[in-house]
């Protein structure tokens, strides 16, 4: 088996083979136990799993500007319609969370850029 991110391109385009339907609670308990079961065999975490278990739920809380103590997926369900869209709605904040980075660096590049173009005209 791949890693995490692998296994949520298999959910995410056949959903019903791996968790019985489009929904973000038992997406989230999937990966409850996923994580549960790395552990019960002695397999520890790559760097993408580690990074998405630890970073996520702060990632999302702060997206979405909330405090709460809620799980990731509540709060996703909390912006949208239903569980289905909410299961969607996750692989598009994932694709966000696992760029965050480069968007960062785009745009301390971008401020950099605004910078020199200012003094420039000094």
């Amino acid at each position: 088996m791949g890693g995490i991110y692998e296994v949520l391109q298999k959910i995410k385009h056949r959903p019903g083979m791996y968790i019985g339907n489009s929904s973000i609670t038992i997406l989230c308990h999937f990966l409850v136990g996923y994580k549960f079961a790395r552990n019960e065999l002695g397999l520890e975490l790559n760097q993408e799993e580690a990074d998405f278990y630890e970073n996520f739920q702060p990632w999302i809380q702060q997206h979405f500007n909330v405090r709460t103590s809620n799980s990731w997926a509540n709060i996703i369900l909390l912006f949208t319609r239903d569980e289905k869209d909410a299961f969607n709605r996750f692989f598009t904040l994932l694709e966000e969370f696992k760029h965050r980075d480069q968007d960062q660096d785009n745009k301390a590049m971008q401020k950099d850029f605004e910078h020199e173009d200012l003094l420039s005209k000094l």
